[in-house]
């Protein structure tokens, strides 16, 4: 059986960019806030809890297409630099104010990390004879943008209840079509979009991952 591959989602439009080589390690760091007051007649200060601070994972991923003949990795490339750039149309609502994509990083069936991208650095290694870039290495770090304890099941990575399961979508893939083989009734799309949070369910992707309920949870 092949391993899970990890994938980042970017949450704004959905696309998915699958990681071909899966990490060999990654390291998650938390920060709380403790702020010292000074207590006259004591050796150390007392300590006083000021706020929490977000899980900041970093990684490395391997990109490689060498062996793969006429690609190269700028289309890879551009899709995790565009988790780093600022959107042209505002995403907050209350301040109208423009900011990049928030992420959701998944791997394997029962964990996945809601963050966004605080900094990238790509180095390429290998190129083509036109010098197109074939081989690089991605650093990325992730800012934990919602609390783990409090995030909703709202992807097949995420959701932690028996039964759920995970399906990529493919060319031509509708709602409709997926709860016909899944569950034999078209009209049931209504349940995977409302599990998946999806409110344009014209705007699918090949490639996207989905959670498909179980069929006690749609009937």
């Amino acid at each position: 059986m092949q391993p899970s591959k990890a994938t980042i989602k970017n949450l704004e439009n959905n696309e998915v960019i699958k990681v071909k080589f899966n990490p060999t390690e990654y390291a998650i760091q938390k920060e709380n806030q403790w702020t010292p007051k000074q207590v006259v007649g004591r050796n150390i200060p007392r300590l006083e809890f000021s706020g929490g601070g977000s899980r900041v994972m970093n990684m490395e991923l391997l990109l490689d297409c060498f062996e793969e003949e006429g690609k190269d990795l700028t289309a890879d490339i551009t899709k995790l630099w565009a988790l780093t750039m600022i959107s042209e149309q505002p995403r907050n609502r209350v301040t109208r104010r423009s900011r990049p994509p928030m992420v959701l990083f998944q791997w394997g069936g029962q964990w996945s990390f809601k963050a966004v991208v605080t900094s990238l650095n790509v180095r390429y290694t290998l190129f083509r004879e036109d010098g197109s870039p074939v081989r690089a290495t991605a650093t990325v770090s992730f800012q934990e943008c919602e609390d783990a304890t409090v995030q909703r099941g709202t992807n097949p990575t995420s959701r932690s209840e028996p039964g759920y399961k995970r399906r990529e979508l493919r060319a031509r893939d509708t709602l409709q079509t997926v709860a016909f083989e899944e569950y034999g009734d078209a009209g049931l799309w209504r349940a995977i979009a409302n599990a998946n949070d999806i409110d344009d369910p014209t705007n699918l992707k090949a490639g996207q991952v989905i959670a498909i309920p179980p069929p006690h949870r749609v009937k």
